[in-house]
């Protein structure tokens, strides 16, 4: 009998850390001055989901790369996770993850609206960049349909990684100069159009 994928050990390593990593950071900044500052930059929830969205993403970034670094050069506890022998890529479980978070999102778990909880949004949008994480570090997989991850047409994940967590950013820093911008172009376009 083959056993699961989850009754390995190893299997475990790569969601405990980003989990634990978030969790601290999140203690960190509850129990610290931090808690201020954020509350006043991040009032509005859309700005605040992309932040930790942002967070949850750059976190998965640096433990997965760092995690399939020493499973590649054989360092630690670290090694693939196999199913009947196919190795499992952490592709597969960004996929589910973006998955349940979207399944989430369309019954309203987590979406900011009043009958949901804020921590669970908070919790879903951080989980939200985590998956794009996974599922963007092979990104060149998906793309060449083939295992190129310590290839050359590897390379292809970062700039993908690179390309979503600039649009992060740039969601959470020009978030209200990029709304200004459409609201004067409405108003150029809109007194153009009158003048006819």
């Amino acid at each position: 009998m083959t056993a699961m994928p989850w009754t390995h050990r190893s299997f475990w390593i790569l969601p405990l850390a980003i989990g634990l990593i978030l969790g601290l950071l999140a203690f960190v900044v509850s129990r610290s001055s931090l808690r201020a500052i954020y509350k006043q930059q991040l009032a509005e929830s859309r700005r605040e989901r992309l932040f930790l969205a942002a967070v949850g993403f750059f976190i998965a970034v640096l433990v997965v790369r760092g995690i399939t670094i020493a499973i590649h050069n054989d360092v630690g506890p670290f090694h693939d996770v196999s199913m009947r022998g196919r190795h499992i890529h952490h592709l597969v479980w960004g996929i589910l993850l973006l998955l349940l978070v979207g399944y989430g999102w369309l019954i309203e778990i987590g979406t900011g609206s009043r009958s949901s909880w804020r921590w669970l949004g908070r919790f879903m949008s951080m989980l939200y960049g985590v998956a794009a994480a996974l599922t963007l570090d092979e990104f060149a997989l998906w793309l060449n349909l083939k295992d190129v991850y310590w290839q050359r047409q590897g390379r292809e994940s970062f700039e993908a990684m690179g390309l979503f967590g600039a649009l992060l950013i740039a969601g959470i820093s020009g978030g209200p100069f990029f709304r200004g911008v459409t609201r004067k172009l409405l108003q150029l376009f809109g007194a153009s159009t009158k003048g006819r």
